[in-house]
């Protein structure tokens, strides 16, 4: 895990569908242990953005970042002893307006979870 890791949504197509939280760590700090032969590829557009699916259970683990090659996207969800909600705020990144296409790199606002109270 990153010393400050980037924890992130994103409200592009296939993210505001996926709904799922990311942290992103440098391709070279990252190892696939076993189950590489059941992820199956996905791309669309520009097919920069390279997002891995297990082809058994439909779950996205993670994906090569459009915005940084040399990075993935990894589903938090998916990280042993992680969750998100332990996390009280989320930002949320504009990819519909990609810095690959406008040059910018935005965050649009947050997403919160707040626990009920007892």
């Amino acid at each position: 895990m990153p010393e400050a890791p980037v924890i992130r949504r994103c409200n592009c197509t296939i993210c505001a569908m996926k709904g799922v939280v990311m942290v992103d760590v440098p391709m070279a700090d990252c190892t696939i242990m076993a189950g590489e032969d059941a992820l199956t590829l996905y791309t669309f557009g520009s097919g920069q953005a390279q997002h891995r699916f297990c082809s058994k259970c439909g779950i996205h683990p993670f994906h090569q970042l459009r915005s940084e090659p040399d990075y993935y996207g990894l589903n938090l969800a998916c990280i042993d002893g992680m969750t998100i909600f332990d996390l009280p705020e989320i930002e949320v990144f504009d990819g519909q307006n990609h810095p690959a296409d406008s040059g910018e790199y935005n965050y649009i606002g947050v997403m919160r979870f707040e626990r009920y109270e007892d």
